[in-house]
């Protein structure tokens, strides 16, 4: 790899990082457990030779906003290297990332992150079918020059099959970065969907011009045998049980795993990306840096149609301007439990008052909590009354129902025991290795879109 950038990629830490590669530290202390991060230890590196890599982990964070953020939480919580780490290897002069907005109609605009541009360059792309390969007609082309760190390349595609969650299709943009006689320098190809996600006040959430409704739960990363570290046949399974209940949408109080998100693109279902803070949020300076990791990581995920900015006032207002700076689509942002930005999210609404909240109201609504499985009997309880109410009022977007599955770990210090800490996890419609409980065939049944 001597001659080209060679970066360690952690994509989740709880929660305080430094790394040294040789008895050198490569880079600033990372802060926040939930975001992927890389330094670039090419100039750490002795060629041909062994080297020494040293990670240390602080638990707590000694910034005290993360602590408050991430750790005042009604979660287990735990310490460590919890997500994969991993080495990207690129040419010096590369494609560092994408950001892109492909749209319903087969159109597209991809900015395209360039690093080491020190002379005139050509950025093409191409796309093709995930499924079948297939090869779409026409190719998008740009020109970069020295210093550029950023092109867009704008067209459109005809042919193209829109993504939505009954029909989930997916494509490959092959973006290429070409010297003067055409040598391909560096390609980067990335999973796209195109889809049209309009938020239009006192009316309702649309996507490719079909008004939605959005059946929600809320989920956790979690596994009882490895705590927050799970694996793409989880997230497989999860997503198969949640369609299976009738559910079209989900929503974490963090950036899932990224394999979560792919099965979230290609089994379809809609997603709410979510910047951590339980109840208190990030200092400005730590979380502008964490809600830039979460959006390049995240931007071009076709399942995610809603950017929150933490939970039950954990959200700093002045983070709110960097979504649209990040995101090319513009995704509308809210803030759970709060009426803002022309969206009531109120959460845990009483039947007779709490939804009265809405359904006299003039906003659109969608609690981003509610019919909590704990403290409500189980989510299928009263969802039926519930539901009825709000649906019979045009301004309803959707619900989030609290939580997927109970939050349990495998104590091998207690002879396999299932530990739920206390009353902080046991809330799910599902067991903690997701055995179904009465209220998964009660909700299937109430969300079933065709009734007798």
């Amino acid at each position: 790899y001597q001659g080209q950038q060679i970066s360690l990629v952690f994509d989740g830490v709880m929660t305080d990082t430094e790394v040294s590669v040789n008895g050198q530290v490569v880079g600033t202390k990372h802060q926040g457990g939930f975001y992927r991060f890389s330094y670039d230890i090419t100039d750490f590196i002795s060629f041909g030779k062994k080297n020494i890599l040293e990670v240390t982990v602080w638990k707590h964070s000694s910034n005290k906003s993360v602590n408050n953020a991430e750790r005042k939480a009604d979660w287990w919580l735990f310490g460590g290297i919890y997500r994969p780490v991993f080495l990207e290897i690129k040419p010096v002069r590369h494609i560092d990332r994408l950001a892109v907005d492909a749209r319903a109609d087969g159109s597209i605009d991809a900015q395209v992150f360039l690093s080491g541009i020190d002379k005139a360059y050509t950025v093409d792309a191409t796309l093709s079918s995930l499924a079948s390969g297939e090869v779409l007609y026409g190719k998008l082309q740009a020109q970069a020059a020295a210093g550029d760190s950023v092109v867009t390349l704008s067209g459109r595609w005809n042919g193209v099959r829109a993504w939505n969650p009954e029909d989930p299709n997916l494509y490959v943009l092959s973006v290429s970065l070409r010297g003067n006689d055409g040598t391909v320098l560096h390609r980067y190809d990335q999973r796209v969907g195109f889809r049209t996600v309009d938020f239009r006040p006192k009316d309702g959430l649309y996507v490719n011009g079909v008004k939605v409704i959005l059946k929600g739960i809320n989920r956790h990363s979690f596994w009882p045998d490895g705590g927050r570290t799970t694996n793409k046949q989880i997230s497989i399974d999860d997503v198969k049980l949640i369609k299976a209940m009738n559910m079209n949408a989900i929503r974490c109080h963090y950036p899932p795993d990224d394999h979560f998100l792919d099965v979230c693109d290609s089994l379809g279902v809609f997603f709410i990306d979510e910047l951590a803070g339980w109840q208190n949020s990030y200092d400005t300076q730590v979380g502008s840096r964490l809600l830039a990791e979460m959006l390049t990581r995240d931007v071009n995920h076709p399942s995610i149609i809603i950017w929150s900015n933490g939970n039950e006032g954990g959200w700093n207002k002045k983070l709110d301007p960097l979504f649209d700076l990040y995101d090319p689509q513009r995704r509308h942002v809210i803030h759970p439990w709060a009426d803002f930005d022309e969206l009531d999210t109120h959460h845990y609404p009483a039947y007779l008052t709490g939804v009265a909240r809405f359904t006299y109201g003039y906003k659109l609504f969608m609690p981003t909590e509610f019919m909590h499985g704990q403290y409500d009997q189980g989510h299928g309880a009263g969802l039926e009354d519930f539901w009825n109410n709000y649906t019979s009022h045009p301004l309803f977007v959707g619900g989030f129902m609290w939580d997927f599955c109970d939050n349990a770990v495998r104590r091998s210090d207690r002879n396999g025991e299932l530990d739920s800490d206390g009353f902080n996890a046991p809330d799910g419609i599902l067991g903690p290795y997701r055995e179904k409980e009465g209220s998964y065939y009660t909700v299937r049944d109430i969300w079933a879109p065709i009734q007798v």
